[in-house]
C-alpha cells in the first residue's frame, strides 16, 4: 500500500513486481526465449534474424525505459532465495544493465522511485540494506484497525467488531506464538463470523485464556499455535476449576 500511496500522491504510474519463491533477479531485467527462436528458425520464420524479437522485457527494464518518473515496487523480496537481493545490487545502484544478446546497455531515462517490501521471513544481505532507506511499518493500533475494518465492511455491526477485536488483540499477545494473526486474518475472520451469523453474545466477555475463539482456523494458521492455544486454555480452565472447588481445610 505504501508504494501505491506514493504513486497516487505524486501522480506517478506504478510498476509492480510481485516476487515469488521461484522468481530470479534476471527476470526483472529481461528474459531471452532461445527455444522459440530455435523453433522459428526450423520453420524458416524471418523474424529469427532480429534477436530482439525473442527478448521479453522485465519490470526493471519497463521502469528504466519510462519517459517520466515512475514508482517501481519490488514486493516481498524476502520470498526469493537469499542471493536475489545481491543479484540486483549493481543494476539498482547504477540504474543500468547490459543485454548480452543484443549488446545494448539499458539506462534509466529518469531515475525511478524504488520501493522494496519485506515481511522479514528472511534476513536481507547487509550489502543490500546499506543501499536502502529503511522504514518499519508498525502494526496498526486498535483505532487504525477499526478504520481498516470499516473500509472492508462498512455495514458491519459495531458490537461484533468491538468484541472480535478484543479477542484478536488478546490472541496476538499470547506468548510463544510462531505466527501472530495479521490484519488479513482479522478481515477473513470477521467475514466468516458474519457469514455464520455468530451472535455477539458468543464473543462478549469471552476469556481467550480459557477457550479458543470460534472459527479460530481463520485467525491461527500454524498447527503448533493451535496446540498452544488449546493447551493454555485447558490449563487455565483446570486451574480455575481447582480454585473454585477449593476451600478451607
Amino acid at each position: 500500500m505504501l508504494a501505491e500511496e506514493i504513486a497516487a500522491s505524486l501522480g506517478m504510474p506504478i510498476i509492480p513486481w510481485h516476487i515469488k519463491s521461484t522468481t530470479k533477479a534476471q527476470q526483472g531485467l529481461y528474459e531471452y526465449d532461445a527455444v522459440s527462436r530455435l523453433r522459428d528458425s526450423q520453420l524458416g520464420d524471418d523474424k529469427v534474424h532480429d534477436i530482439a524479437n525473442y527478448i521479453e522485457k522485465g519490470k526493471l527494464w519497463d521502469a528504466f525505459d519510462a519517459d517520466n518518473k515512475v514508482v517501481l515496487l519490488i514486493d516481498e523480496i524476502d520470498k526469493a532465495d537469499i542471493e536475489f537481493p545481491n543479484d540486483l545490487l549493481l543494476e539498482l545502484d547504477k540504474m543500468e544493465f547490459f543485454v548480452y544478446e543484443t549488446g545494448e546497455i539499458v539506462k534509466a531515462k529518469v531515475r525511478p522511485i524504488v520501493v522494496i517490501t519485506s515481511n522479514n521471513e528472511k534476513e536481507l544481505p547487509d550489502a543490500f540494506l546499506r543501499r536502502c532507506f529503511f522504514h518499519y511499518i508498525q502494526f496498526p493500533d486498535r483505532e487504525t484497525m477499526k478504520e481498516i475494518v470499516d473500509v472492508h465492511y462498512p455495514d458491519i455491526k459495531k458490537d461484533l467488531v468491538k468484541e472480535a477485536m478484543e479477542i484478536f488483540f488478546d490472541v496476538r499477545k499470547v506468548p510463544g506464538l510462531k505466527k501472530k494473526p495479521s490484519t488479513s486474518e482479522l478481515i477473513d475472520w470477521l467475514k466468516l463470523l458474519m457469514a455464520d451469523d455468530i451472535p455477539d453474545e458468543i464473543l462478549t466477555n469471552r476469556d481467550t485464556s480459557k477457550a479458543i475463539p470460534p472459527l479460530y482456523g481463520a485467525l491461527v494458521k500454524n498447527e503448533q499455535d493451535v496446540q498452544l492455544l488449546e493447551r493454555l486454555a485447558f490449563m487455565n480452565r483446570r486451574q480455575a476449576s481447582g480454585n473454585n472447588s477449593g476451600g478451607p481445610g
